[in-house]
């Protein structure tokens, strides 16, 4: 026989188990993020400041993703090369000022607005049923028809 916790199934129960799938949905895995140095001094600070800036990029997916990061030194440009990789999609960026650390926040900025991009196309590629008036007008253009079911 079950108990009397079990057979509740109120208003308030319903409502807690919703936001406990809610945020089960809104939980994003970090992204992975490898950095490698081409003729620079690999420094903590370096590292953990692109492992920062670049590991929120996988909000924009929700699915676990990696991101690499190369950073050099020729003479004196400061270049850098970032890949995102989630699933099938691969996305790169590359750029190149005088500061390592503005090499970071231009990369992280022309990845997330690709990725922004990225996911526009496909939210406006999804299937939608017609709405009422859409239904509303079909049937006043052709009397004595049926509507149609999507």
């Amino acid at each position: 026989m079950t108990s009397n916790n079990d057979m509740k199934s109120g208003k308030r129960t319903r409502e807690v188990a919703r936001q406990v799938r809610r945020r089960k949905r809104a939980e994003v895995p970090a992204a992975i993020v490898t950095v490698t140095f081409r003729h620079v001094e690999p420094t903590p600070a370096i590292r953990d400041y692109a492992e920062r800036k670049l590991s929120h990029l996988s909000k924009f997916l929700r699915r676990a993703c990696e991101v690499h990061l190369i950073l050099g030194v020729d003479k004196y440009r400061q270049n850098g090369e970032a890949t995102f990789k989630s699933g099938d999609l691969i996305v790169a960026a590359q750029e190149e000022t005088k500061d390592l650390y503005s090499v970071i926040d231009l990369l992280a900025d022309k990845l997330g607005s690709q990725l922004r991009k990225h996911r526009e196309k496909t939210v406006t590629k999804r299937v939608r049923t017609r709405s009422t008036g859409e239904v509303l007008s079909a049937t006043e253009t052709a009397p004595g028809a049926k509507p149609e079911r999507s």
